[in-house]
């Protein structure tokens, strides 16, 4: 049954405890959605949880995960389905971003980026989606992939292959669920001002130099909020569509890349040789 609202129903949301997740979480609560939320940081969460109720939401569990370890992510999912069933809707929202060229990551960046923000939504959705068909309610299944999840961006590689990776299952779930009345919904933010852009490991790059510090300035007065963010998550899931972003530029870029891929490969070309320039100025 599609969810015209959220209602009386059950949301689970990793990433809760800042940026877009917090902000989806607190727009869910004011629909009047019952949450069930987790984050790798405990204490930060504690305080969305405490927001949540201070603004009359109602929070059923919370609790601190990290979404890159299985056995932990299925602890927590069978506590949340013996206490209170299946979920009505599943939102992964919970990631990393790591940047750099081949030549300067480790195995580790890699490694930890994909766990992450590919196998980490893997888990959730191996935990939750089942119960969902099992109960057959129906529901929504959202999840937060990235501009890197579209286009070919400088030293995005670790962080594309996951991102490129959660849009191609999402494709295929988005068939596969929807004899069980289970709808997808892909979310494909550009830029976003939310603490990532603070913490973002840009490997081999010193991002105190000044060079490099204007282009996260200009990243940061070119991105929406996250309320912004949150709010067009919502206005996707309601209208059912599958593929959603979070700004305009990036539903243009995306319309532009298949209509004109040759202009699309050259402003790649560009983009990436400016990039370039800055990071090798800059290097550490």
């Amino acid at each position: 049954m599609p969810l015209t609202s959220l209602r009386g129903h059950r949301v689970f949301l990793t990433g809760a405890a800042s940026g877009i997740g917090r902000a989806t979480a607190l727009a869910a609560a004011a629909e009047g959605a019952e949450l069930f939320l987790t984050d790798l940081h405990g204490q930060q969460l504690d305080q969305v949880v405490a927001d949540v109720r201070d603004s009359g939401g109602r929070v059923a569990y919370a609790k601190p995960v990290d979404v890159a370890d299985f056995d932990a992510v299925r602890t927590l999912a069978d506590e949340i389905h013996d206490e209170h069933g299946s979920m009505d809707v599943v939102m992964n929202i919970a990631g990393i971003s790591t940047w750099g060229t081949i030549d300067r990551l480790s195995h580790e960046h890699w490694r930890r980026t994909v766990d992450i923000d590919l196998m980490g939504p893997i888990h959730v959705m191996e935990c939750f989606v089942p119960p969902m068909i099992e109960a057959g309610r129906g529901g929504q299944l959202v999840n937060v992939s990235s501009a890197a999840g579209l286009f070919g961006l400088p030293w995005h590689a670790p962080y594309s292959a996951a991102k490129f990776g959660l849009r191609g299952v999402s494709e295929v779930l988005r068939f596969d669920l929807a004899q069980h009345g289970i709808d997808v919904t892909l979310v494909c933010p550009g830029a976003v001002n939310t603490p990532l852009v603070g913490t973002v490991d840009i490997v081999g790059v010193d991002r105190d130099s000044p060079d490099v510090r204007k282009l996260i300035g200009r990243f940061q007065r070119h991105a929406v909020s996250p309320e912004d963010a949150a709010a067009a998550i919502m206005r996707g899931m309601r209208s059912r569509r599958h593929l959603v972003f979070t700004s305009r530029d990036i539903a243009f870029g995306h319309w532009w890349q298949r209509k004109f891929a040759p202009a699309y490969n050259l402003a790649m070309w560009y983009l990436n040789r400016r990039v370039t320039k800055v990071a090798e100025r800059h290097a550490r």
